[in-house]
């Protein structure tokens, strides 16, 4: 479907003639015309399907077209992370370039001068605040905030704020909200404690599901299965056969962040680090010189597998394996994004193959298994038959666990992996 067969105000349309934006994508389609309706709304979308635009020009339509006299925030949007809720700002002031719509970011990190700025800009009034669910509600609760005027609540990649544990947060903030709003939730994954959020703030929503529960076909997947000692190796290997392109390697962990960045750094790459010990002027200073190319190669946690839209992102390392396949997903989705072309690696050490083999069970396919460089030495073995009857057993066991018969445990249990005979052992080949 075209924009221009939607309900757009002449405005709305004007930004998005301006921005080359034609088509809309099936989460466009299929809210805008929802939220326009004035309807409450539960949507599961991932990053990339175009969710974010999904809910901003609507709002700008619904925002010009019922003009209020006076400053007063009259949209609320919460997101998990200061990098989000940024990210979400910029593309309003794009798709608001010829609108006379006011915008404001609250979020944590700063100094006591940028609190005092927030207090005022939530007090003087703006269209829209996006704000992170722990810094509003601090001013909520701190600052004598007041928003009475709130037409329009938005809660943006509500699973990973609720994972973060900022379920109360979300809960007084509505409290401080009028209840006649027209309230929007947006989450990746619709687990029980997202509907029962929604049941507690929404009413009567739509709801709407758009989730791509599989990678982008575009994004070609490869892993290496090795030691711990053995990923540097592959990381140098992998570095010295490609030219140009930004990279992001995650870990996850940021002492592991830390300690791979430095490591990096000491090899003569041009990197830089992503982690939750960096203030926000740190991370803002990080994020737009990898944006504008100052910085070839990333380094982060999962703080920025979610909601970072980079287009130009080539090539995505899973230093460590995440910790479940939804996180694979989103990682891996940093690249090949805006019809272009990506790669994804990932590094699957000898104590990480279980997790692997569920994310490939996620995936319905194998994931393609390169051989490590030759002079790193042997490589453990990915065998896939022992590790699906592994995952087997384990389900057995939890199985009987579950309904109180046996003890819970697997005698005479196999093991998980085995290792690549030595050479040298005298012992027979593997098939």
């Amino acid at each position: 479907m075209r924009f221009d067969e939607l309900n757009l105000e002449p405005e709305v349309l004007e930004g998005l003639d301006a921005m080359n934006f034609r088509e809309t994508t099936p989460v466009q389609e299929l809210t805008i015309p929802v939220i326009l309706g004035g309807k409450d709304l539960i949507a599961c979308a991932q990053t990339g399907t175009g969710k974010t635009a999904a809910y901003i020009l609507p709002l700008l339509n619904l925002l010009t077209k019922n003009k209020r006299k006076g400053d007063a925030v009259r949209v609320v949007i919460i997101a998990p992370t200061r990098e989000l809720a940024q990210q979400i700002d910029m593309q309003f002031e794009g798709f608001s370039y010829f609108l006379p719509i006011s915008t404001f970011v609250v979020s944590g990190g700063g100094d006591g001068a940028q609190w005092d700025q927030q207090k005022r800009g939530l007090i003087m009034g703006a269209d829209v605040v996006i704000a992170t669910p722990g810094r509003l509600i601090s001013h909520l609760t701190n600052s004598g905030v007041k928003l009475p005027s709130v037409e329009y609540l938005i809660l943006d990649e509500a699973d990973r704020m609720l994972d973060m544990g900022f379920y109360d947060d979300i809960m007084q903030i509505c409290k401080h909200l009028p209840e006649n709003r027209q309230t929007i939730l947006f989450s990746a994954t619709m687990p029980p404690k997202i509907r029962q959020l929604a049941k507690n703030i929404l009413h009567n929503p739509a709801e709407i599901n758009i989730a791509i529960s599989k990678p982008n076909e575009a994004i070609r997947q490869s892993a290496y299965v090795c030691y711990e000692n053995q990923k540097m190796g592959i990381i140098e290997a992998v570095f010295s056969k490609r030219v140009g392109g930004k990279t992001i390697i995650f870990s996850s962990s940021k002492q592991k962040v830390k300690e791979l960045s430095m490591r990096l750094k000491r090899m003569k790459y041009n990197v830089r680090a992503m982690h939750s010990d960096l203030d926000q002027p740190q991370r803002e200073e990080v994020m737009l010189d990898f944006k504008n190319g100052k910085v070839d190669i990333l380094v982060a946690t999962d703080i920025v597998a979610r909601g970072i839209d980079i287009t130009d992102i080539g090539l995505v390392i899973n230093f460590d394996v995440p910790h479940d396949p939804e996180d694979y997903i989103h990682r891996i989705g940093r690249t090949a994004r805006a019809s272009a072309e990506g790669e994804a690696i990932t590094f699957i050490s000898d104590m990480e193959r279980d997790k692997f083999f569920r994310i490939e069970k996620f995936l319905d396919k194998e994931v393609l298994k390169n051989p490590i460089p030759v002079t790193l030495g042997e490589a453990p073995v990915y065998d896939v038959e022992l590790l699906s009857r592994n995952m087997c057993r384990k389900g057995s066991v939890r199985g009987r666990n579950n309904s109180g018969s046996g003890k819970g445990r697997s005698r005479g249990k196999r093991p998980f992996y085995r290792k690549t005979p030595r050479k040298d052992s005298g012992k027979g080949k593997e098939s």
